[in-house]
């Protein structure tokens, strides 16, 4: 925490993007709100990120999710900021000692969007979809083998003008993202019945060093515990799995008191194989996890075990 001579109490790093500094004005609202301070408090310190530079290529070929987090790390790590904001889906699963989750959001919409159809059904034969991401890559062909994926990178500005310059017929949009853009009349959100949406998605994180106390104890009152609690599940699974950015994988975490149900998908990455399955478990249940992740990656196929470290007879 910092209180130097402007008197600002907080540094809060972000991307630069249009929804992360969406994202770090609500941080800083959440904060003053809770403290009683004025805006000026909070200083917000837009960093660029390496996934903001190369918008050509998935992000799987090019380093991954450390992309969106690596500059804020650094910055994190030498000081030059208090704690970093983040969309909860990009952070990697795995996270240096040195940091620590202060707090996370209430969450907002974990649906997934689907821009130019009004549903999966009505996608036309054949049509092109766009997205990088490999979960709905592969859940889209899953459920539509005869559509054909083409990357789409780039934030939800970009991707809705290749959109509109016919790049794409249809693409995918967090809906929690279009929401914090004022963009609610963007496309329709996906059913959770039919559709599974990314572990951790519509989660906000604030990230601090794990040392800084001061930091730590004025952002944990900003902490949302059902929130946590379903965040921590679904990245808990993702560490059983092993899987990575390039896994095709689907998780939704629901909590409700002391308990949460957990239901998740694999594919392979040509959607012709999938296998899922969902429990309840008491919210410090991690043996209940392990055994969740054995049983999918047991029961998957060899084309879906190949995307997982922790599929029987992989290295993790």
């Amino acid at each position: 925490m910092n209180d130097g001579a402007a008197g600002v109490k907080l540094r809060l790093g972000t991307r630069n993007s249009p929804l992360a500094m969406a994202q770090a004005r609500e941080v800083r609202a959440r904060a003053c709100a809770a403290h009683g301070w004025s805006e000026d408090k909070v200083e917000l310190v837009p960093v660029v990120a390496s996934g903001d530079k190369v918008l050509d290529r998935p992000l799987a070929e090019i380093g991954g999710k450390a992309l969106w987090t690596k500059e804020l790390d650094q910055w994190l790590g030498e000081g030059r900021i208090d704690a970093s904001v983040h969309s909860a889906k990009d952070v990697e699963t795995i996270r240096p000692d040195a940091f620590a989750f202060a707090a996370c959001l209430p969450r907002a919409d974990r649906r997934d969007s689907l821009v130019g159809a009004d549903s999966i059904e009505e996608i036309a034969q054949g049509a092109i979809v766009g997205t990088s991401a490999p979960r709905r890559a592969a859940q889209l062909l899953n459920l539509r083998p005869d559509c054909r994926i083409v990357s789409f990178r780039g934030n939800v500005a970009t991707r809705l003008a290749k959109l509109e310059a016919g790049e794409a017929d249809v693409t995918f949009l967090a809906a929690a993202g279009l929401e914090r853009l004022g963009e609610t009349g963007v496309g329709t959100p996906l059913p959770e019945s039919g559709w599974i949406p990314a572990a951790a998605q519509g989660v906000i994180v604030v990230e601090c060093r794990a040392d800084d106390d001061a930091s730590r104890s004025a952002l944990a009152a900003l902490d949302h515990a059902p929130t946590r609690a379903e965040l921590e599940a679904e990245r808990a699974l993702l560490a059983c799995l092993g899987g990575t950015c390039h896994s095709p994988v689907a998780a939704l975490a629901r909590a409700a008191g002391e308990a949460i149900s957990l239901r998740a998908a694999l594919f392979s990455p040509d959607g012709r194989d999938r296998v899922e399955d969902e429990i309840r478990l008491s919210t410090d249940n991690r043996a209940a996890i392990q055994t969740l992740a054995s049983d999918l990656l047991t029961r998957a196929s060899p084309a879906i075990r190949a995307q997982f470290a922790g599929a029987p007879g992989r290295a993790g």
